[in-house]
C-alpha cells in the first residue's frame, strides 16, 4: 500500500511538472509566436471539407512537402462586418501557441489582400458527429475512450486559464488510428475567474450561461456531461425544435436515463439509470490593414 501511494505521489508531481511546463510554454508562444512564413500559391488546392460564416475550409497539399492540410480561408470583410476581428486574432493566437495531442494544430498563418489563411493539420477521419451518426450510439468503452482524451484536453487548456464554450461531437476530429483532436477554437477565451459572454451551441450550454449569472471553466465540464450521454445515447440529454425550448429543459434539469438495448448491469452503460429522473447538479487593403495587421 505504501508503494501504491508513493507511485501516485509520483504521478501527480509529474503531471504537476508537465503542466508547469506546458503553461511556460504556452505564454512564451503567446506572447511570441513563431511565424510560419508561406503564400497560397505554395499549395494545391483539393476539394472544399467545410463552409462556415467567414469562409470555408479546404483540403490543399503543399506543392513542395505533399504534405496535406486543412486551409482555413477567412473572408476579411465578413469578420469586419460581423465585428469579429477580435475573435479571430485570438484564435489564431491561442492555435499558434497550443501544444497538445488532442488539440488540433495550426501550422501556418498568412493572408492576403482579401483573405485570412490557416493552416491546419488534416485530420482525415471527419468528425465525430458523423461516425456518430452512422453507428447511432457508442459502446460505453468507446464512449469512455473518447471521453478520457476530452477530458485530458480540457484539463491542459483549463490550466492555461482557456475556456473551451464550444464542445460538441461537430468539433471533435477523429485521426485515421481512431485518437480525437478537438478543433475550432473560434469560442475559447483566456478567464481566470468568470465570464458573462452568451455562446455555444444550445444543447450543451450549461444552466449559469443561460441565466446570465457569470460562469466559469466548469462549463466545459458541464459539456463533457451532454457528450458522454450522447455518445452513448444516440442523441442528447436535452433536445427540442427550438432553442428557448431547449433552454427550458436544461434549466429545470430533469435528465430521462437513455435507452440502450441488452444492458447488462454495470460496466455495461446501465450505470447511467441512476440518473433517472434525477435534478442535475446543476479592394479595400488599406481598409483591412489595420484591424489584421497582428494576423
Amino acid at each position: 500500500m505504501g508503494n501504491s501511494h508513493a507511485a501516485r505521489k509520483c504521478i501527480s508531481e509529474e503531471i504537476a511538472e508537465y503542466l508547469e511546463t506546458a503553461k511556460r510554454n504556452y505564454l512564451e508562444n503567446y506572447e511570441h509566436p513563431v511565424k510560419k512564413p508561406a503564400s497560397l500559391d505554395e499549395f494545391k488546392q483539393l476539394r472544399t471539407l467545410g463552409t462556415g460564416s467567414f469562409g470555408r475550409v479546404m483540403l490543399v497539399q503543399h506543392k513542395k512537402t505533399s504534405n496535406f492540410f486543412a486551409l482555413k480561408i477567412l473572408d476579411k470583410a465578413k469578420i469586419i462586418k460581423l465585428k469579429q476581428v477580435q475573435h479571430t486574432l485570438n484564435e489564431k493566437r491561442i492555435l499558434q501557441a497550443i501544444d497538445f495531442p488532442f488539440l488540433i494544430r495550426l501550422e501556418y498563418s498568412f493572408k492576403n489582400e482579401v483573405y485570412l489563411f490557416l493552416g491546419l493539420e488534416y485530420v482525415s477521419g471527419g468528425e465525430m458527429f458523423s461516425y456518430l451518426r452512422r453507428k447511432g450510439r457508442f459502446s460505453e468503452s468507446a464512449a469512455r475512450f473518447y471521453a478520457s482524451q476530452v477530458i485530458l484536453a480540457l484539463e491542459y487548456l483549463h490550466y492555461l486559464d482557456l475556456i473551451y464554450r464550444d464542445l460538441k461531437p461537430e468539433n471533435i476530429l477523429l485521426d485515421p488510428v481512431g485518437y480525437i483532436k478537438i478543433a475550432d477554437f473560434g469560442f475559447v477565451k483566456h478567464v481566470k475567474y468568470r465570464t458573462y459572454t452568451l455562446c455555444g451551441t444550445p444543447e450543451y450550454l450549461a444552466p449559469e450561461i443561460i441565466q446570465s449569472k457569470g460562469y466559469t471553466k466548469a462549463v466545459d465540464w458541464w459539456a463533457t456531461g451532454v457528450l458522454i450521454y450522447e455518445m452513448v445515447a444516440g442523441h442528447p440529454p436535452f433536445f427540442a425544435d427550438e432553442p428557448i425550448e431547449i433552454y427550458e429543459r436544461i434549466v429545470i434539469g430533469k435528465v430521462t436515463a437513455p435507452l440502450i438495448p441488452n444492458c447488462k448491469g454495470p460496466g455495461d452503460a446501465t450505470n447511467f439509470e441512476r440518473y433517472r429522473e434525477e435534478p442535475l447538479k446543476k479592394s479595400k487593403v488599406n481598409k483591412f490593414e489595420a484591424e489584421f495587421a497582428d494576423f
